[in-house]
């Protein structure tokens, strides 16, 4: 796309702490409308956003821009390229107009809907590429940049794939990536750029496919599923697109990403988003547990390293525990610590397990990971410093729908049941050893991988 025709370049330079030290007097002036001051942060959001990106990216990024401007809009189009230890600002295009509300991006909302329906997993980002809406089954992924996730295909300059189609928000499509889980699995990516009517540009959606589950799927048809599994399906895709546009809209009332907000609301939008999540949540248990009740549900089973899977379980929810002033103590390297089993499937087993015990530990606590094998059992223990079970609730808890003694009011009570049903279907069992007051300790046992 060419920038629009207009006068010479309004320009303006950002310190590395994104401070406006230099501006011409258009730039100027729109920097103060949005709130700023001689010397502060970039006060315009849509500007700021891009000048990080860049910044992150190292990258000179383009892009059309619509700003508020009192009682009219600006359009502009910006290119912003790192220098030194700041970032320079180049406006052309500087076009004033009556502001209106723009369309809504009909096309991008299809091809969500479509992607739901279709994608092996759905990825989002936000404008930096980190990580917003992981793999339900790897909620500790939040916050990361998205190769974190991904080994992406290497382009121009040796830049991946997502990084050169962010230049200037393309789409994108990666065939040779990988989804960083076990040995790796091949995926293919669609990226589709997602824009918001203030910031423009907010990142990207990324539908997600096994390569090799679409391959076998050209050459046979897969079988209708069952009606409860479609029913699942339908829950899923019915529930999931109003709640991410619920928490999407609430994280970025939390962020501030539209200038200055008032301090009650930030704490209502911080939990309309946690009680979003928590519905989520509730969904994927839902679906896990209409699909592990099936007759016919058999987990994927071969030889995986418990060791490894439980590093990536504690590392995957770093972030979360240190949120909540907890500490996880995780496997140390070693020996493998090789399992029968499906590796996404006790991924999931662990990341709840861990979960809980964040949930259940105070404020300073530990959780302690370790992997051991004895004879032909192989296991993970997961132990935490919360408050302990009484041994009459031992068996209680694994339950269904059973929320015993939660201290954030979290939790669908399916997440135990399902684990131990995941455990017992691959062959092994999940049991729990507490005491009140002595933090519980919780055993994943699974046979020994030859």
């Amino acid at each position: 796309m060419n920038a629009p025709h207009g006068l010479r370049p309004v320009t303006g330079r950002l310190d590395q702490r994104g401070r406006l030290i230099e501006a011409d007097p258009p730039l100027f002036h729109l920097h103060e409308h949005a709130g700023g001051v001689r010397g502060g942060l970039l006060a315009v959001p849509q500007l700021s956003s891009l000048a990080r990106l860049a910044r992150r990216l190292g990258i000179a990024v383009s892009r059309r821009v619509i700003a508020a401007q009192g009682e009219q809009d600006v359009e502009l189009w910006v290119r912003v390229k790192p220098d030194g230890d700041g970032v320079e600002l180049a406006i052309t295009g500087w076009q004033e107009r009556a502001a209106v509300q723009p369309p809504p991006a009909i096309e991008a909302l299809r091809w969500r809907d479509f992607s739901r329906a279709t994608a092996d997993w759905i990825v989002e980002t936000d404008a930096m590429l980190r990580i917003t809406h992981p793999p339900s089954n790897m909620p500790g992924a939040m916050g990361q940049p998205i190769e974190a996730l991904f080994a992406l295909g290497r382009q121009v300059d040796d830049l991946s794939s997502i990084v050169v189609a962010a230049g200037t928000a393309a789409r994108f499509e990666d065939r040779d990536a990988v989804l960083r889980l076990g040995a790796g699995i091949p995926v293919q990516i669609a990226g589709v750029p997602m824009f918001s009517e203030s910031e423009g540009f907010v990142g990207y959606q990324l539908l997600v496919s096994r390569r090799s589950v679409r391959a076998a799927a050209a050459i046979r048809p897969p079988e209708p599923a069952p009606l409860d599994a479609a029913f699942g399906n339908q829950l899923s895709q019915a529930m999931r697109e109003p709640l991410d546009r619920i928490i999407a809209q609430a994280d970025s009332i939390f962020g501030r990403g539209d200038g200055p907000v008032r301090r009650d609301y930030i704490a209502y939008a911080r939990d309309i988003a946690g009680a979003g999540r928590h519905l989520l949540a509730l969904v994927d248990d839902l679906v896990d547990l209409q699909t592990i009740e099936r007759a016919d549900f058999r987990p994927e089973i071969d030889r995986i390293d418990l060791l490894d899977t439980a590093q990536r379980a504690a590392g995957l929810l770093s972030v979360r525990a240190a949120d909540s002033q907890v500490v996880i103590d995780a496997p140390p390297p070693g020996l493998p610590v090789l399992a029968q089993g499906d590796f996404r499937r006790v991924l999931q087993v662990l990341i709840n397990l861990i979960s809980n015990a964040i949930r259940h530990s105070p404020p300073g606590g530990c959780i302690r990971v370790r992997c051991e094998c004895e004879g032909d059992i192989a296991a993970v223990i997961v132990a935490d410093s919360g408050d302990g079970i009484e041994d009459g609730d031992q068996e209680r808890i694994f339950e269904r729908f059973e929320r015993l003694g939660l201290r954030d009011g979290t939790g669908s009570g399916l997440g135990l049941y399902i684990s131990r049903r995941l455990a017992r279907a691959m062959g092994g069992d999940l049991g729990v050893d507490s005491a009140r007051g002595q933090g519980a300790r919780f055993v994943l046992t699974l046979p020994a991988g030859a």
